[in-house]
């Protein structure tokens, strides 16, 4: 570097230093991180970086539960009763009679001639962490259209074990989080709505997602061990804003305690939230959780078989 070129360098350098330290005076970067922490920045940076829609508000009315997710548990209350063999977390002033609903009897029948059970994904392009071998095109980070991969996958695989013991099963293949994840709960309310409309059977609408929380290059795993194979685990989520959660609520109690029976520690705590999550639309209407980004799409699949075997267990009264 000749002299002429140094000497532009170092110019250059005290010209930027001077810069940053006019900007600093002038209080520009501390306004920076104040925007970028505010609410609606925070939200927007998270939808970027996972496409999950996590709006936030001062207060719970706040949210839409129509097409917004409803925010994450907040300072939760676990409550552990010897009775129920069921865990809770609450993010909602509701506080309903556990055992009482847990003992409440289970009135259906799924089975019949037409379709009894509805299986959905508001969340579709929901997707798990590739593994070797695993070559599909993500639309996002653990998100894809490939439905060997995605929510509809994990569908299928309910469907195929329900349908072999009997059960007759409407699987919605429909994507309704794509190319527009906002408006992801409005357009699956009417896909729910005019399936109950065609099969007025139904008693059972299973919306399964999986779950996601972590940073840019992580995400959460879940894990039980089943012999000698490694299980993603399940979590029940129930809306409590329409006048007949507790109906679902009694049914969640009873497919989370049977799971526990089948294989102890699969099970998330039950999460208790101030939406409706469409289930307001049906009296066996749950939301499924079904492992997390960071697990496996295997993983997720040996799940969705548990879940597919408790829900054949309850209808068939051998729990």
């Amino acid at each position: 570097m000749n002299p002429h070129q140094r000497s532009l360098r170092v110019g250059m350098a005290a010209l930027a230093c001077a810069l940053v330290f006019r900007l600093f005076d002038l209080g520009l970067p501390k306004a920076l991180v104040s925007r970028l922490i505010q609410p609606d920045a925070a939200a927007f940076l998270i939808y970027l970086e996972t496409g999950r829609d996590v709006r936030f508000s001062a207060s719970e009315e706040g949210f839409s539960p129509d097409f917004l997710e409803s925010p994450p548990a907040v300072s939760p209350l676990p409550v552990f009763s010897q009775d129920t063999g069921v865990e809770l977390t609450y993010s909602t002033a509701k506080d309903p009679d556990i055992g009482a609903l847990m003992a409440q009897t289970l009135q259906w029948d799924l089975y019949d001639d037409e379709p009894t059970v509805l299986i959905l994904h508001t969340h579709t392009t929901e997707s798990y962490t590739k593994s070797s071998g695993e070559t599909y095109e993500e639309t996002s980070s653990w998100r894809t259209l490939d439905e060997r991969y995605n929510m509809l996958s994990i569908g299928d695989r309910v469907t195929q074990l329900l349908t072999q013991a009997g059960i007759p099963v409407v699987h919605d293949r429909q994507f309704h989080d794509y190319p527009s994840y906002n408006g992801s709960y409005t357009d699956a309310r009417g896909a729910v709505q005019a399936y109950l409309e065609e099969y007025p059977g139904i008693q059972l609408v299973l919306d399964l997602h999986r779950d996601a929380s972590g940073g840019l290059y992580t995400q959460l795993r879940t894990a039980v061990e089943i012999g000698s194979q490694t299980s993603a685990q399940l979590m029940v989520v129930l809306g409590t804003t329409y006048d007949t959660y507790e109906d679902n609520l009694s049914l969640g109690l009873k497919l989370h305690a049977q799971l526990e029976r089948q294989v102890p520690g699969i099970m998330r705590p039950l999460q208790l939230r101030g939406s409706r999550f469409n289930q307001d639309l049906c009296p066996g209407g749950l939301l499924i959780e079904v492992g997390a980004a960071g697990n496996s799409h295997s993983e997720a699949l040996l799940a969705a078989e548990q879940l597919a075997q408790a829900v054949i267990a309850l209808a068939r009264g051998t729990q």
